[in-house]
C-alpha cells in the first residue's frame, strides 16, 4: 500500500489527471480540494463552487486570505482573472442544468452499483448536506476520492451501502489509496492498483465483486 503521508496526494495527482481543457469541474470539500493543485500545467480547467463562482485560483499565501473569498468549505481561495460570481440559485441552476462536467466528492461508502453515501451517519452530528445530492445527479461525471477501507479495517467499497443514500447509482469512477475502479453496467471494474499493492490485495479489502481484467496497470502520476 502507498505510504501514509503519500497515499492522499497519489489519490488526487490520479483524479487531476482525468479532466481536459475547458472542463468545469466541482470539488467538494475535504480531500478533493488537494485536486486544485495537481492539475497537469498543460491542462486548463474553470473551478466551480456552489457558494457562487467559477474560477477558483490557488489558495492564498499565509496572511494574504480574503475573508470574502472562499470556498464552499469555507476556505481561503483566490479568484484567476476572468472569474466570476453569482447568487446561489444561479450557482444551482448550472449544477442542476448539466453544467459541470465533473464533481470530485469524497465518501463513507460507495458500492458496486455506484451507489453514494457520504453524509450522515446516525446518531452523530450532521455537519450538513451541502450541494453533494445536487452534484451527484448534475454533473456529467461523478469522481470518488477515498481512502478503501476505514479506521477500523472494514472496506469502504461494500457490495450495497448499508448508510443512508446521497445518491443512488450516480458513481462513474472510485479512486482510493490502493486502487482506482470505473463503475459499469457490467460491474466494478479494477482498472489500475497502486504502487506496491498487488490485486489481491486489493480484492481482500474490497467487499464488492470487482471485475478484474487480464492485465491491470500500477497507478502513474508521474
Amino acid at each position: 500500500m502507498a505510504e501514509p503521508m503519500n497515499k492522499r496526494e497519489m489519490i488526487v495527482k490520479r483524479i487531476a489527471k482525468e479532466f481536459k481543457d475547458g472542463d468545469v469541474v466541482n470539488l467538494g470539500i475535504g480531500m478533493p480540494t488537494m485536486v486544485a493543485d495537481h492539475v497537469p500545467s498543460d491542462v486548463e480547467i474553470f473551478l466551480q463552487s456552489e457558494n457562487g463562482f467559477i474560477g477558483i485560483g490557488p489558495c492564498p499565501p499565509k496572511g494574504q486570505e480574503d475573508p470574502d473569498l472562499i470556498n464552499a468549505g469555507n476556505k481561503p481561495v483566490t479568484v484567476k482573472a476572468g472569474g466570476c460570481f453569482f447568487d446561489s440559485a444561479t450557482s444551482f441552476g448550472i449544477i442542476r442544468g448539466g453544467h459541470v462536467d465533473a464533481t470530485v466528492l469524497g465518501t463513507l461508502e460507495v458500492d458496486q452499483e455506484g451507489n453514494i453515501a457520504n453524509y450522515i451517519i446516525p446518531g452523530k452530528m450532521v455537519p450538513g448536506m451541502g450541494g453533494a445530492m445536487d452534484l451527484c445527479t448534475g454533473a456529467k461525471r461523478v469522481i470518488i476520492a477515498t481512502d478503501h477501507v476505514n479506521k477500523n479495517g472494514s472496506s469502504k467499497i461494500l457490495k450495497r451501502c448499508t448508510l443512508p443514500l446521497t445518491a443512488a447509482k450516480q458513481a462513474d469512477l472510485i479512486v482510493t489509496d490502493m486502487a482506482v475502479m470505473e463503475v459499469t453496467s457490467e460491474g466494478l471494474v479494477l482498472k489500475e492498483v497502486a504502487p506496491g499493492v498487488t490485486v489481491a490485495e486489493v480484492v481482500e479489502q474490497t467487499e464488492a465483486e470487482l471485475i478484474i481484467p487480464d492485465e491491470v496497470p500500477t497507478i502513474c502520476v508521474g
